[in-house]
């Protein structure tokens, strides 16, 4: 029987996808039974969690599509996953309609608080705030000029919002959408990081090699990083705020920078492994991660179908060892706990052993991939903790 058959004693089921590219569920045969058994088994998909008061319960948020606007991997939605059991599928929160016929938007970043209990989903042109537990969508807005890969300060209140490649971010009230503020670097607006401290914002551009970093009391640009050796993709920064990584355009590795001083400190190229043509994002490395004890590196090469790791207790970090993944990686993250990476394969890495622990599926046994993730830990009905789609620095200053 093929993947996307599944049986049980009272029929067959049958996965499909509706017009929007969600996958759905079809029963096959004339059981009552098992027509009952599929109708409370949808149900169940699309409730909300229900926790046990006393619990915490450790869940993966992904939202989709999180790959360009290809469907087939997620469908649209935010897909959760229970962490504490082997990623097993939860429900599908939704985001967006789609009509009929048409295409669903690229998704482009995805941020949470733990302060507010929110997770925040964008797209090309708008974004959306959820209510993390409910689902309940609580305000979703256009923005001028687009949006892309946000980030959201440690308070809760306020977004930093990329335009789509345009001259400026957007600086949004996170309780309501509204914009207060705009921060210019006619960059070409791409990738955002807000610092841990929440003083400053991490801005890079896909029309700059300088990376912009912005006061965040005044919403002005304090100073600049580099020039670096081209423009710069992702990037990740430690939790002291003294030194940046980039992955820049032309270079499978990576590139290190000094956030005091703004020099361009260290270029490191991936060892043993050609740079190749790639699938997407027309960049040999579109991925860079640190681990949250900021011991390794981990670099993702998409023509290679790999993730490259660096030790990064020496400078410069020192390439130790790769993992190949099931297909082109685009973007890398950590857990919270840093035990396990999130590949945008959809695969989940143990760190310590660098094996594969875990693929993504969906509720119809389809493989989820996706650029924007992050997990989110739940206490008597709220979110007590929420991770974060950079693999950041977690050491303390």
């Amino acid at each position: 029987m093929s993947p996307d058959f599944f049986t049980d004693r009272v029929g067959v089921f049958r996965t499909t996808a509706n017009a929007g590219g969600v996958p759905e569920v079809v029963y096959h045969g004339n059981c009552l039974m098992g027509k009952r058994i599929l109708l409370l088994a949808v149900a169940l998909s699309m409730a909300p969690v229900r926790l046990p008061s006393a619990s915490e319960q450790h869940l993966l948020y992904v939202a989709n599509p999180g790959t360009r606007n290809y469907v087939e991997y997620g469908g649209v939605g935010i897909t959760v996953f229970d962490i504490d059991h082997g990623y097993k599928f939860v429900r599908r929160i939704p985001t967006w309609d789609v009509p009929a016929g048409k295409a669903p938007e690229n998704v482009k970043g995805i941020a949470a608080s733990a302060k507010t209990g929110r997770v925040y989903v964008s797209s090309l042109n708008r974004m959306v705030a959820i209510d993390a537990i409910t689902g309940k969508r609580i305000w979703d807005k256009t923005y001028e000029g687009g949006c892309d890969r946000m980030a959201i300060s440690p308070d809760g209140k306020t977004l930093y919002v990329p335009q789509l490649e345009g001259p400026s971010w957007h600086v949004v009230n996170a309780a309501t959408g509204d914009v207060i503020a705009t921060v210019e670097t006619k960059s070409g607006s791409h990738n955002t990081i807000y610092g841990a401290d929440g003083a400053h914002a991490y801005l890079a551009g896909l029309k700059s090699p300088l990376l912009s970093i912005a006061d965040t009391r005044t919403h002005k640009v304090a100073r600049t990083v580099g020039p670096f050796g081209n423009v710069i993709r992702p990037f990740t920064v430690n939790g002291k705020e003294t030194l940046v990584f980039v992955n820049v355009n032309g270079l499978l590795g990576f590139e290190v920078g000094d956030l005091r001083t703004g020099e361009k400190l260290h270029r490191v190229e991936v060892q043993g492994y050609p740079q190749g043509p790639v699938k997407r994002h027309g960049c040999p490395s579109h991925g860079i991660a640190m681990t949250p004890d900021e011991k390794e590196l981990w670099v993702a090469d998409c023509a290679n179908s790999a993730i490259h790791v660096f030790d990064s207790t020496v400078m410069p970090p020192r390439q130790v060892t790769s993992i190949k993944a099931r297909d082109c990686v685009g973007w890398l993250s950590f857990s919270m706990d840093g035990e396990v990476a999130y590949s945008s394969t959809g695969e989940v890495i143990d760190v310590a052993s660098r094996k594969i622990v875990a693929a993504l599926q969906d509720e119809a046994g389809h493989a989820v991939q996706s650029e924007k993730l992050l997990d989110i830990t739940v206490a008597g009905g709220k979110v007590v903790r929420a991770g974060n789609q950079f693999g950041v620095g977690m050491k303390a200053k």
